[in-house]
């Protein structure tokens, strides 16, 4: 690979990245378009035990037709629930919890206010639901997500360290008691069914939660993609964790996926709501579309059955929160998964570690991205010294390049081999320059993912104007300095081997990435502003010890 090659291949990188960034903007823009037209759906079925399909608002047969009439969303009383870090609205009809606002964590345009999770008005549908579905011929009764409970009282304020809201049902001598349980610090919220069978035959029944949702997330940066969306986990299967788009689900629903433990969940950009079932139990799950741009994710857990005269419990739990991955890993096998690096995990999983542990001893993420920055740039500094000498070796050597393609560029047969005469002589390699950048590419884009997916990072200061390092920089100060120091190591790179064209294009793409980072994370730039700093450091020094004749 000569430097032609590789300037070459560092522009089409350059121009798929921008070409990839775009179409996932313009996907983002044309999201808000369908949301108008949203409406929460409709329920038409309830759920049969041991069923592995949708207990909501999907027809039971795969591929069977979502009925067209306009969706709407049944309310009764409204009970209010205040903790620690959750202010919640649930409603008596169905015991469903309507709106979740996070209150260690402000919301994304106006700090003034706790984040919004999940909310039945709005632009965001987003509600969870669980109820109990009966076997095919049973004859006693069970409170679904369609039921209407009772309280006690509709306001709720947490004084220790858990706070339990009961709901009461009762039909045909069967009482059920269905209890949400809140703990202090905690984002995870048990959900208890108490049922108490006082007539005189066997009841049976199975415990169904389900979350509903619009595919608009208003708070998704539309020039940073990141996945919306389903989540199944499956511990037994070989492909454990998987995605199901949303517009997949249109085409094919997930109606029959059965495992031992697993959970279903929705993620977004920093945040989960997961239903997670009993991890020792054999669960049935499900992930559909539900027509009017709404879809579900859920599990059916197996049969329990009450005999007159006693009482049993259904239990299951849900997770709505930040994405923690220590905090996740503990509440469920693979939730930590949720944090998804992709094909580099494998790396970004040790540099999440060495960042928390920075973290912990400076107590800021911003130095913490600085100092990171630097060890990794001190691991990798012999193969950026290796890369940086070659660079300088071929600068040093330009105007007899130059020479050469003056001389001999109607020939290039005849160039080549002048060329290749050259490196010899001169003990040039001309890989030297672009093997050791490619080692660390993995690496550096690890680190990437590991800034863009952590949710530590979100609303997080580091100084001065940068008090958002998930928000782009206020004043585009950092996007800036990017894009001199990208300038600046340009002029201390070959640019003899480059047509005059190259070089023009080239001389665009400090200004192609200083627009693109203003719209970035202001934690991202500072990264490539450390880096690219360092390495216009090194690669100076290198140079010039070079151009003086100090190196070999």
């Amino acid at each position: 690979m000569n430097m032609r090659s590789f300037w070459w291949l560092a522009l089409a990188f350059t121009l798929l990245w921008i070409w990839l960034q775009w179409t996932q903007f313009q996907h983002a823009k044309s999201q808000p378009e369908a949301i108008q037209q949203s409406t929460p759906a409709s329920d038409n079925s309830v759920p049969t035990a041991n069923q592995p399909t949708a207990p909501g608002d999907v027809p039971a047969v795969k591929g069977a037709d979502v009925p067209a009439m306009k969706p709407t969303l049944a309310s009764g009383q409204s009970v209010h629930v205040k903790t620690d870090v959750f202010d919640i609205t649930l409603d008596t009809e169905g015991g469903d919890i309507r709106d979740v606002s996070l209150l260690k964590y402000a919301a994304q345009h106006d700090h003034t206010k706790p984040f919004k999770l999940m909310s039945d008005k709005g632009d965001l549908f987003y509600i969870a639901q669980n109820g109990i579905a009966l076997a095919p011929k049973a004859t006693l009764p069970a409170p679904t997500h369609k039921s209407l409970y009772q309280v006690a009282k509709n306001n709720y304020v947490m004084t220790g360290n858990t706070l339990s809201v009961p709901m009461y049902w009762e039909k045909d001598g069967i009482r059920v008691t269905k209890t949400y349980t809140f703990t202090k610090g905690k984002y995870l919220i048990k959900v208890d069914y108490k049922v108490e069978n006082a007539s005189k035959q066997d009841w049976s029944g199975s415990l169904y939660s389900q979350l509903k949702r619009s595919s608009n997330d208003p708070y998704h940066n539309r020039m940073m993609y990141t996945y919306t969306g389903p989540v199944l986990y499956d511990g037994n299967a070989e492909n454990k964790y998987n995605k199901h788009k949303f517009d997949d689900l249109k085409k094919q629903p997930i109606n029959d996926q059965t495992a031992t433990g697993g959970w279903g969940a929705m993620i977004q950009h920093y945040f989960i709501a997961a239903v997670i079932p009993n991890q020792k139990a054999k669960n049935s799950f499900y992930a559909k579309s539900l027509g009017h741009d709404q879809y579900s994710v859920g599990v059916v857990e197996p049969m329990v059955e009450v005999k007159p005269g006693q009482s049993g419990t259904l239990n299951t739990q849900l997770y709505a929160g930040p994405i923690i991955q220590d905090k996740l890993k503990s509440i469920a096998p693979g939730l930590e998964l949720t944090v998804d690096y992709g094909v580099l995990t494998i790396i970004a999983k040790p540099i999440f570690w060495l960042l928390e542990k920075i973290h912990s001893v400076v107590g800021n993420w911003g130095w913490s991205i600085i100092f990171l920055t630097i060890l990794i740039k001190a691991l990798f500094y012999k193969l950026s010294e290796t890369s940086y000498r070659s660079m300088a070796r071929l600068k040093k050597f330009q105007p007899k390049m130059k020479q050469l393609k003056e001389n001999y560029g109607d020939d290039k047969a005849v160039f080549q081999q002048k060329l290749m005469k050259l490196y010899k002589e001169e003990k040039i390699n001309p890989l030297g320059g672009c093997l050791p950048i490619l080692v660390q590419m993995p690496v550096f884009i690890a680190l990437y993912w590991v800034l863009l997916y952590s949710a530590e990072m979100r609303q997080a200061p580091w100084m001065l104007w940068i008090q958002d390092l998930s928000a782009k920089d206020p004043y585009f100060i950092l996007p800036v300095l990017m894009g001199i120091s990208m300038w600046v190591q340009q002029k201390l790179n070959p640019s003899a081997m480059m047509d005059e064209m190259q070089q023009k294009v080239m001389k665009l793409l400090p200004f192609i990435f200083t627009v693109f980072f203003m719209f970035f994370p202001a934690g991202l730039v500072l990264y490539w502003v450390v880096n690219n700093v360092l390495s216009v450091t090194q690669q100076w020094y290198i140079t010039k010890k070079i151009a003086a004749g100090e190196e070999k």
